[in-house]
């Protein structure tokens, strides 16, 4: 069987409203919107924030504080999670953490913890390390590489 000879399911697709086709049609006339006013009209529906003409609840609230844009953040990645997942001598890089889908961006930066314990000699390339996740990685024969 091909995909277009699949039977259509009848109730699958259902008919769009025709409104304001006429009274027989049971959606004449005013097209269900009731007799006048504001939402009668085209484009008359205000957004959902709109209190009536009263200060908006955003405008009314103080504004404190700033968010700094030069702000970088980091995706952290235990040794533990580097011990379970790669082989030993395998490099570990962004790509590669990406690829095994322990980062969740491409272009993350990424930092490694020393939380838990490594069994096998990787040569780990991250953006930046932990004091303590240096000194294990290096201590089983493995190398850290700084990306800048």
């Amino acid at each position: 069987m091909k995909i277009n000879e699949i039977p259509a399911d009848p109730g699958k697709r259902q008919k769009t409203k025709r409104r304001g086709r006429g009274e027989g049609s049971g959606l004449g006339k005013s097209a269900g919107k009731g007799n006048k006013g504001q939402k009668a009209r085209s484009g008359g529906a205000k957004g959902g924030t709109f209190e009536g003409g009263q200060m908006p609840l955003a405008r009314r609230l103080p504004k404190r504080g700033f968010t700094n844009p030069f702000k970088r953040t980091y995706e952290v990645v235990n040794i533990s999670t580097l011990s379970s997942s790669f082989q030993p001598g395998e490099i570990v890089e962004p790509e590669t953490l990406y690829k095994h889908r322990i980062v969740r961006k491409k272009s993350a930066l990424i930092k490694i913890l020393g939380d838990g314990e490594i069994d096998k000699s990787l040569t780990v390339k991250a953006h930046k390390f932990s004091k303590s996740a240096f000194e294990k990685i290096t201590a089983k024969g493995g190398s850290c590489e700084e990306i800048k």
